[in-house]
């Protein structure tokens, strides 16, 4: 059975900042083709979502998978739904209490 993928407000805002910014020097057909990338990437997450590095601390079973090696996602699963709680490049630091506002 497929889990479902829901993006936090916050999540998707840094999802268009990130096509923005890519537009900005690389155009932006290859801004889309990149959002594309990360977005399938992410939705790929509904047939098995227990993956990547899961962080210990105060948001229990965050987890932290990398695209790419320029995007990071932050996520978490809460029964059948994989929620998107921020999505981050170019080495953004990645904080609890950033993310804690998110759930």
């Amino acid at each position: 059975m497929d889990y479902r993928i829901v993006y936090h407000p916050k999540a998707e805002a840094e999802l268009d900042k990130l096509y923005a910014d890519i537009a900005l020097v690389a155009g932006s057909l290859t801004a889309g083709n990149f959002v594309d990338g990360v977005i399938t990437f992410i939705e790929n997450l509904e047939t098995f979502p227990e993956r990547g590095s899961v962080r210990e601390g105060r948001i229990p079973g965050l987890r932290i998978i990398g695209y790419r090696r320029s995007v990071s996602v932050a996520f978490v699963v809460h029964g059948r739904d994989v929620v998107i709680l921020g999505v981050f490049h170019r080495g953004q630091d990645i904080t609890q209490d950033l993310l804690e506002e998110r759930l």
